[in-house]
């Protein structure tokens, strides 16, 4: 089945290439899109366009045209098509809309105490032109928000879309900058959260101390993921601990390893410790 909607599927006869499509940001969590663009018209990288997707129109920002690799990487993406550049009269809008969260959070937390609804406001999105109001919510079990949606659809006068997010996503619509001084990867660059695991962060040899290696969102920081798989390609060249090397020293025993500078930290037969090149061995004997 085509990923694409019809609207956007490349006649019989005519290439991806003849097809002007590119790549967006947009909404509150900054998700991706694969857009289509009108033939006659060309979009930059940083421009702001109005886009129509599954949930309505939608204001979203040009990253780059979208070539068929660029595509191939990416995965749950939104698609849809550009409709225009947004004018001076859109950023107006949008700028209102945007003044009229901070309200409509307030509206929204006295609806869910009053209905006693178990689960935590995170955040509040208007789509353009305010024709619908997304809301972003924690909870641990299943909650009912007909009554919810039926009392917010008449206070707010649009459609209501609720949508239930994690701890990351939590932290992606909310937090504003890391451990590091810069700004949350997750709300700038990334696209999708990365598996991360504490085999990452043992392998970087990095603290296994929770507060440290934990990010805003209280999880194991994204970033252990970046360098990984040149950590491990690196780490499975080099001879295991507990091996013997022959170098024109001798016969050393390996017992540890430093894998960014690509040594080894080895004993001697006369049981002294020495750090050496991974280049300086031979072979390995055992």
């Amino acid at each position: 089945m085509s990923q694409f909607p019809p609207s956007e599927r490349v006649p019989l006869g005519e290439s991806s290439q003849q097809t002007k499509r590119y790549i967006v940001r947009m909404g509150a969590l900054r998700q991706l899109g694969l857009m289509s663009g009108k033939q006659k018209e060309d979009y930059a990288r940083g421009q702001q366009v109005v886009c129509r997707t599954q949930r309505g129109l939608e204001a979203a920002e040009v990253l780059c045209r979208a070539t068929d690799h660029q595509v191939a990487l990416m995965e749950n993406y939104v698609t849809g098509h550009i409709h225009y550049e947004m004018t001076e009269e859109d950023h107006r809008m949008q700028r209102l809309l945007t003044e009229r969260v901070p309200a409509a959070k307030q509206l929204i937390q006295a609806a869910v105490t009053r209905l006693g609804l178990q689960m935590k406001l995170v955040d509040v999105e208007f789509l353009y032109a305010g024709e619908r109001v997304v809301i972003y919510y924690l909870a641990e079990d299943r909650v009912d928000f007909r009554q919810l949606i039926k009392d917010l659809a008449v206070a707010l006068q649009t459609r209501i879309e609720m949508k239930q997010i994690g701890v990351r996503d939590e932290a992606k619509l909310l937090a504003d900058y890391g451990d590091c001084g810069k700004p949350l990867c997750c709300n700038t660059h990334l696209g999708a959260m990365p598996r991360v695991s504490m085999k990452m962060a043992k392998l970087q040899k990095a603290s296994l101390d929770p507060a440290k290696l934990s990010g805003r969102c209280g999880r194991l920081k994204c970033c252990l993921r970046y360098e990984f798989d040149h950590y491990e390609e690196v780490y499975d060249r080099l001879p295991p601990v507990g091996s013997r090397v022959l170098t024109r020293d001798g016969q050393l025993t390996v017992i540890g390893h430093e894998i960014l500078t690509q040594q080894l930290l080895v004993e001697t037969q006369d049981r002294r410790r020495l750090m050496i090149p991974a280049s300086d061995v031979l072979t390995e004997t055992s």
